[in-house]
C-alpha cells in the first residue's frame, strides 16, 4: 500500500475519482459543505497506508485528533479546538458567496470579464482559507486545490489548479501567505 503522501499511482486513480465526483456536484450546483470536503478527503486517502485510520476524514479536534495542531513552514494552522468553529463559518462564508454568484452567472453561461474576476477571487479566497485553517492532518493543500477546482468548475469554467503534484513555481509561498491572513 501506497504512503497517503506519495505521489503513487493509486492517490492520482483516487484524484481523479474525487475531481469527477466534485465536477458532477459544481455542474449541478449542489450546496458546498464541509461535509463534502470530508468525503473527498475520505475518497482521496482510499487505499493508501496514513499513519492513523483517525487521520483519514476526520478534522482536527475532532476524536483521536484533539491535540494535533498544524505547522507548515514557521506558520501555525488554526488550533485543532477551534477548528470546528472555524469550519462552519467557512462554510457559511463560502455558501454565502457561493448563492450570490449564482443569482448574476446562471449555468452554460459566458460570463462577463467582471464575472470571472468574482470566480477567481473566489477560488483564491477557498483555497487560502483552508490552507489557513488546515483542518485535516494531511492532505490540507490537495482539499484547497479540489475547492478552488470545484468553484471553477461550477461556474464553467475547467479546472485549472493540478491536484497532484503541487503546481511549481511560487505556490508554496504564496501558500504560506495565506497561513498568515485571517
Amino acid at each position: 500500500m501506497a504512503d497517503w503522501d506519495e505521489d503513487s499511482s493509486q492517490l492520482r486513480a483516487n484524484l481523479a475519482w474525487v475531481l469527477s465526483s466534485i465536477r458532477k456536484d459544481a455542474f449541478g450546483r449542489a450546496k458546498p459543505t464541509i461535509e463534502a470536503a470530508r468525503t473527498w478527503h475520505r475518497d482521496m486517502m482510499q487505499r493508501l497506508d496514513a499513519p492513523k485510520s483517525e487521520y483519514v476524514g476526520r478534522y482536527r479536534g475532532e476524536p483521536g485528533l484533539e491535540h494535533c495542531e498544524a505547522q507548515i513552514g514557521h506558520h501555525d494552522g488554526v488550533r485543532s479546538n477551534d477548528v470546528a468553529a472555524t469550519l462552519i463559518q467557512f462554510e457559511q462564508t463560502l455558501q454565502d458567496a457561493v448563492e450570490a454568484l449564482d443569482q448574476i452567472i446562471q449555468p452554460d453561461q459566458d460570463i462577463s470579464a467582471d464575472q470571472l474576476a468574482a470566480v477567481i477571487e473566489l477560488c483564491a479566497w477557498v483555497h487560502s482559507e483552508w490552507v489557513r485553517v488546515h483542518p485535516f492532518a494531511n492532505g490540507n493543500g490537495r482539499t484547497a486545490r479540489m475547492w478552488a477546482n470545484y468553484i471553477a468548475m461550477r461556474y464553467g469554467l475547467p479546472p485549472f489548479v493540478r491536484l497532484r503534484p503541487r503546481p511549481d513555481g511560487s505556490y508554496e509561498s504564496v501558500a504560506a501567505e495565506a497561513m498568515q491572513a485571517g
